[in-house]
């Protein structure tokens, strides 16, 4: 079947298609990774976006129950340039096209994504959208009638509904209110209670501080700081996630909040929430960072870290204020990839250390931020 990607600038690129037949409309944003593509379209900061992978070939390792970062597929569409037919990996359980066909995602395959990734690096990042069953004409139309991108909360569409808990020895997420089975051991003692702010957390954070004996709330992003509070946990995280920050006031206040009562670490969007407290502003990048092999410096350390990063904002470091300063830096362009406070317990990073880069440059910031609880 015949699929066509049209850009807001009029731009097509007709291939065949993947996945479910249909339309879909979002942002249309480039991923440099190799590997990843089951992460990357279960990954919540993708939401609102079609992500073109530059690899040329995906899907040969096809699809596992593993890897999910998140409940469901949250990409709007995918575009590669040839998805593999048959999936060569003991741990796959379908292929990719059957996976999306499953899901619903519409996607398209056999594009020049090289031609696709020049253009949104030098013009930006556009909308855009998939379709197999309408004319250029009418996905332009369609393209030119829906809301852009920066105007929606999507935090709001990507977060829980309801808190849930995931303990120490568990891999998957359970409701405040499980019952123990009978016949169960007894569960450990967890060393500390962690409260996340859920604004598009990926699976893999929560399964890391796990890992080191954290027993994680999850909470949906309206929470307010006395309802994060409550129980008194031993710190905070604040999650990752999509959509552009300034739409994200109401998270700003809770954060507010939150300041110097408990520790708290951000990941992504968190860092960006974190600077918007200590009064920097956030700007759109161009085609933003969307890879597995971006450099950032440690200002403090000099050392320089192999990421995995998905944004496409970056803070201001201008307007940093009240103790908070610019702990990393982007070695690409120079961009805003950490911070850190001067005296409380408090730093974020922009890029993602439960991802593997590097495979594991910067996994040891889920232990610094275990460090500071008590």
């Amino acid at each position: 079947m015949k699929a066509i990607l049209a850009l807001e600038d009029g731009t097509l690129f007709h291939g065949e298609s993947l996945g479910a037949p249909g339309r879909s409309y979002g942002e249309v944003v480039f991923n440099t990774g190799m590997t990843g593509y089951q992460e990357i379209l279960t990954d919540p900061s993708y939401a609102g976006q079609m992500v073109s992978l530059t690899y040329p070939l995906i899907g040969n390792y096809g699809i596992n129950p593993d890897d999910f970062e998140s409940r469901r597929v949250q990409v709007e569409g995918f575009i590669v340039r040839e998805a593999a037919e048959l999936a060569s990996n003991w741990r796959s359980a379908q292929s990719l096209d059957a996976f999306l066909k499953s899901r619903n995602v519409v996607g398209i395959q056999g594009v020049d994504t090289r031609a696709l990734t020049r253009a949104l690096r030098v013009r930006g990042v556009m909308m855009g959208a998939i379709s197999t069953d309408e004319t250029p004409d009418e996905i332009m139309a369609r393209i030119h009638a829906a809301p852009g991108y920066a105007g929606i909360d999507f935090a709001r569409r990507v977060t829980t509904e309801q808190p849930y808990r995931w303990r120490t020895d568990s891999r998957q997420p359970e409701p405040l209110d499980a019952p123990t089975e009978e016949g169960q051991p007894e569960r450990a003692e967890p060393r500390h209670r962690i409260a996340l702010l859920d604004c598009g957390v990926k699976y893999n954070i929560i399964r890391s501080l796990a890992g080191l004996g954290c027993e994680v709330t999850v909470h949906p992003c309206t929470t307010p700081a006395s309802e994060l509070l409550r129980d008194n946990p031993d710190g905070i995280m604040l999650s990752p996630g999509p959509g552009d920050p300034d739409q994200y006031d109401y998270i700003v206040d809770t954060v507010r909040d939150l300041v110097g009562k408990k520790p708290i670490m951000g990941v992504c969007l968190g860092n960006q929430i974190l600077g918007k407290v200590f009064g920097s502003g956030t700007f759109k990048l161009k085609f933003g960072h969307r890879g597995s092999n971006h450099p950032v410096k440690d200002l403090t350390s000099g050392k320089v870290y192999i990421t995995s990063q998905n944004h496409g904002y970056a803070l201001d470091p201008d307007g940093l204020r009240n103790g908070m300063e610019v702990a990393h830096v982007n070695l690409n362009d120079g961009t805003v990839e950490g911070l850190r406070h001067r005296e409380l317990p408090i730093f974020s990073i922009q890029y993602h250390p439960e991802a593997s880069p590097g495979p594991t440059d910067s996994a040891f910031f889920f232990q610094q931020f275990v460090s500071m609880l008590k």
